[in-house]
């Protein structure tokens, strides 16, 4: 009897060890796991305006500010608060307009990247966050590189997911884009029916990703629900006009790339249709030691590659420590 009674305590201490096991392995690959700093959602006033945002993590670790793009919300970082909270303070905001920030009138406030970007320095300000590693996608692109020529002290390293800072990264595509700069009145008609339909919210997600199933079709229908609230397609078309001031300050962008030299990690998802893709290694001319990752993914990287996003920006930034 005592042989049979050691045998099992032997098998008992031996599950007890693989879970553990397990436990680590995904921790080491960014899985999820029951979360010591769960994630608040809060709200603070910043220019007479209610910012929504996402925090996760001590707040006395190197912090992450993670600015999301079009027609999203702080909502696409999710993934990677609930992965890399255990060393990492994360923030994730709502532009003005967007999510749960206010949504202000166009009369009374400018949708402008400049208007984007000054809230959002204020914002830092308000949250006493004095450095911070930028992670931006595409709208975060254009809104994170006026912070950073604004305030290039707060910045300790550059993270890109699909976001363009090089004329040519726009790509053909963007022809009826570039004739609606162009003619404003001309052209409006035909940028809101192609910017807020559901044809166009769901291929910004799927591209010409051959596995459409791997995509959660929330994604694309919470997106298009928001694009046709009401306000949104004046917002949206305000915002959308000024994004030809992006492209006249892309020189800019890579002067200050070129001259500084920013810690800068490139993700980008090969099934993206909204860009170019060559830009990646764009961001090389301007920062020759920049490390980029192609992924099987989308235009939203982190749709289908959270885990090993997780596991590569947390190898980046403990590089830096």
């Amino acid at each position: 009897m005592r042989i049979l009674r050691w045998s099992w305590l032997s098998w008992f201490l031996l599950v007890c060890c693989l879970v553990s096991v397990t436990s680590v392995s995904a921790q080491l690959q960014g899985k999820e796991l029951p979360m010591k700093y769960p994630i608040a959602y809060r709200t603070i006033e910043v220019d007479g305006l209610s910012i929504a945002y996402r925090e996760a993590g001590p707040k006395n670790a190197p912090t992450l500010l993670l600015l999301h793009g079009l027609p999203s919300s702080s909502r696409m970082f999710q993934p990677l608060l609930t992965r890399l909270a255990d060393n990492y303070h994360l923030v994730a905001p709502d532009y003005p307009g967007f999510g749960h920030s206010d949504w202000p009138d166009p009369r009374q406030f400018a949708y402008t990247f400049d208007h984007l970007a000054s809230v959002m320095n204020d914002f830092t300000q308000a949250l006493k966050l004095s450095h911070y590693t930028l992670y931006m996608q595409d709208y975060g692109g254009p809104v994170g590189f006026r912070m950073a020529l604004e305030h290039p002290e707060r910045v300790d390293a550059l993270v890109v997911q699909d976001a363009v800072a090089h004329n040519e990264g726009l790509g053909e595509s963007w022809a009826t884009r570039r004739a609606f700069w162009a003619d404003r009145p001309a052209y409006e008609e035909v940028l809101r029916t192609n910017l807020l339909s559901l044809a166009t919210t769901k291929t910004r997600h799927i591209g010409d990703d051959p596995n459409p199933a791997l995509y959660d079709p929330d994604l694309w229908t919470d997106e298009y629900a928001f694009l046709n609230a009401p306000g949104q397609a004046q917002i949206q078309s305000d915002l959308f006009y000024d994004y030809r001031t992006n492209v006249q300050a892309y020189p800019k962008w890579q002067a200050w790339m070129r001259e500084t030299k920013p810690r800068l990690l490139v993700f980008w998802g090969k099934h993206d249709l909204s860009f170019d893709p060559g830009e990646p290694e764009r961001y090389r001319t301007d920062v020759p030691q920049a490390e980029i990752h192609i992924l099987d993914a989308g235009h939203f990287a982190l749709d289908t590659k959270a885990d090993e996003i997780a596991v590569l920006l947390r190898r980046f930034l403990e590089g830096q420590n």
